[in-house]
């Protein structure tokens, strides 16, 4: 029962006492055992108040109810400390009481054995019988807990591959379906691959000054060196069926130049973001006190959420029009085209990047940092496996295929196309 509801419960008993006394003594008075009804119509306001002022009677809780020659209620007072927490909640500590019936020397009693409440600091958490504080555990993803080494398994074994795809690349550098796609262009897409997965390793460990500068600048610029790689093969695949039409002007564009041109500029471009970000407000090791409950989390601090937004926004633009060039140029004639597979890998890329948004919003402390490896492995995997596993599919399985005669006899089929295979 709040102190509200016990005030009118109160009130209402003791306007049920006088009304009783004032009943009693009238039918007393009179001698009318039988009239009490017709009695009470009679009765007069007044009455009733100068009654009550005398009532006494003990409520349910044993307390006693009765009012002094001022008319003010006689009862003891509970003195309540309230205390407040952090998360707007809130408890009630009786630490005294006020009773005018008492003699005057325990008229007013306090609990001197009542706890003081203090706010722990940052670093601690109140314990259950929130009498004391405990130290907060200090946590981040680190390289000797599962997780951290599933992480640094799968990096690990993904650079691998990689690798080895890199060698057989290198091992067929002359054959025709190596030749087709700028081979130059696969080189330096399966470098960025490589260095994509290394990168995702700065992410675990406890977090230094170093390792927080180069997290997201080094993600960034490895990102837009293979996203901008993708995107000059799209844009070579369409200029080299476009150059086809009679009276175009587009094969002065055609070339290595231009291809290397697109690279160079996209990933200047970022890297000039990544270099203003480091010199406006560089990323930093900081603590986590509040997220997590009991645990300090540590973890780089962004510096400038203005400049990742940036950062990001760029890696965005570059896979969306990757992605769209890639759509329109799916359906030409298949012997020097992939952009069938490039199609489908900035699909799965951007697919894994959606996801990740309301899944690293939703997470807190260091599963955020693991939801981030995971998707820049997924990712950059999704870009290795869709673009390069159909020609290892060829070169290793299918090796009649990887000829000339088989890419000319394929091509007269479709378009002529004005360049040949280097």
């Amino acid at each position: 029962m709040t102190g509200q509801s016990y005030s009118v419960y109160n009130a209402v008993y003791a306007v049920a006492h006088a009304l009783q006394a004032m009943l009693s003594s009238k039918l007393k008075h009179r001698g009318m055992a039988d009239g009490g009804k017709r009695m009470l119509l009679d009765l007069q306001l007044w009455q009733l108040h100068h009654i009550l002022r005398t009532v006494s009677f003990n409520n349910s809780a044993g307390e006693k109810i009765s009012f002094d020659q001022n008319g003010q209620i006689e009862a003891s007072f509970d003195i309540i400390h309230w205390v407040t927490f952090p998360n707007q909640s809130f408890l009630h500590v009786k630490v005294g009481k006020l009773d005018p019936k008492a003699p005057r020397d325990i008229l007013l009693t306090i609990s001197a054995d009542t706890d003081e409440c203090f706010e722990c600091p940052r670093n601690q958490y109140p314990n259950n019988d929130k009498d004391g504080c405990l130290p907060k555990e200090i946590t981040f993803l680190s390289f000797g807990e599962p997780l951290g080494i599933i992480l640094t398994v799968f990096a690990l074994k993904f650079s691998l591959i990689t690798v080895f795809i890199l060698g057989i690349f290198m091992k067929y550098r002359d054959t025709p379906i190596v030749k087709a796609n700028n081979k130059n262009l696969t080189y330096i897409l399966l470098a960025s691959l490589l260095l994509s997965f290394l990168c995702a390793l700065l992410f675990i460990d406890q977090p230094r000054k170093a390792t927080c500068l180069l997290q997201q600048t080094a993600f960034g610029v490895i990102f837009s060196v293979a996203l901008s790689s993708i995107l000059a093969k799209t844009i070579t695949v369409i200029l080299a069926f476009v150059a086809t039409k009679p009276g175009s002007r587009v094969r002065q564009w055609m070339g290595k130049r231009l291809a290397y041109s697109i690279v160079l500029s996209c990933s200047l471009t970022q890297a000039a973001v990544s270099i203003a970000w480091l010199a406006i407000s560089p990323p930093f090791p900081d603590l986590d006190m509040y997220s997590v409950s009991k645990k300090i989390v540590l973890k780089c601090n962004e510096g400038s959420g203005s400049m990742l937004y940036a950062l990001l926004g760029f890696l965005c633009f570059l896979a969306l029009v990757s992605l769209t060039l890639a759509f329109l140029a799916r359906k030409l004639p298949d012997s020097f085209n992939e952009a069938k597979f490039i199609t489908f890998s900035m699909l799965v890329f951007c697919s894994v990047w959606l996801c990740f948004i309301p899944t690293y919003l939703s997470t807190r402390g260091k599963s955020m940092v693991a939801v981030e490896i995971f998707s820049i492995l997924a990712s950059s995997f999704g870009l290795l496996g869709c673009i390069f596993s159909p020609k290892c599919y060829i070169i290793l399985l299918k090796p009649e295929l990887n000829s000339k005669e088989q890419l000319i006899k394929r091509r007269n089929k479709g378009t002529h196309l004005p360049f040949k295979c280097s």
